[in-house]
């Protein structure tokens, strides 16, 4: 079987990191591009970097046989709601229609537990929103992943997520699997997973079936 490509968008992120790591030591995968606003701190022969302006993106950077989506941000860090939705619904929707139109058979991305277009709250709405228009794409394999609380650590502290980290491991025994805190990596070993056998059309993979 011929080896696949892979291109990450938010490698540097919490659980992109992990998955880019993941990517690169799997034999599945001949190469792997990351595609972000900053050069990572990593050396690998199969990784390829691209700097990209997600304002006016090189649409032709945007192919690879599978393509991963972990961008995410807070709207205390983006600065506004529609910032915040730039970052949450028109980077990856774009990225998503840019890689179809290159050829790109598989989209996974990392929304969260609770999306929903027509939620009451802007969080969990812009995350249905997004997962509502790549539907729409039409993509040979569409994995949408939706993790309860991430577990890990970050590049910048976030204090709030900090508290409910320690609070979540403390009780975690009397949460269902569903609202569960979970580890980046096992997110990032999710999406692997289904990519290295994914079924045709939408998969939409819990965060209980994650852990």
């Amino acid at each position: 079987m011929q080896k696949k490509t892979a291109l990450i968008v938010g490698a540097s992120g919490l659980v992109g990191r992990q998955l880019l790591h993941l990517i690169l030591e799997d034999d599945f995968y001949q190469s792997v591009t990351s595609l972000g606003r900053k050069q990572l701190d990593i050396n690998h022969p199969k990784l390829k970097q691209e700097i990209v302006d997600f304002e006016n993106p090189d649409l032709s950077k945007i192919s690879a046989d599978h393509i991963f989506c972990t961008l995410g941000t807070t709207i205390k860090k983006a600065g506004s709601q529609d910032n915040f939705k730039k970052v949450d619904y028109q980077y990856p929707f774009e990225t998503a229609k840019a890689g179809l139109n290159n050829g790109s058979e598989l989209f996974a991305i990392v929304t969260a537990m609770g999306s929903d277009p027509k939620s009451m709250f802007f969080y969990n709405r812009v995350k249905g929103e997004v997962e509502l228009s790549l539907k729409e794409l039409n993509y040979h394999h569409l994995g949408i992943f939706r993790p309860s609380m991430l577990l890990g650590d970050r590049q910048e502290s976030r204090l709030g997520e900090q508290i409910g980290q320690w609070v979540m491991k403390a009780i975690g025994f009397l949460i269902p699997a569903n609202f569960k805190a979970i580890e980046a990596k096992k997110v990032a070993n999710a999406m692997l997973k289904y990519a290295k056998s994914p079924k045709k059309g939408l998969s939409e993979i819990s965060s209980g079936q994650m852990l």
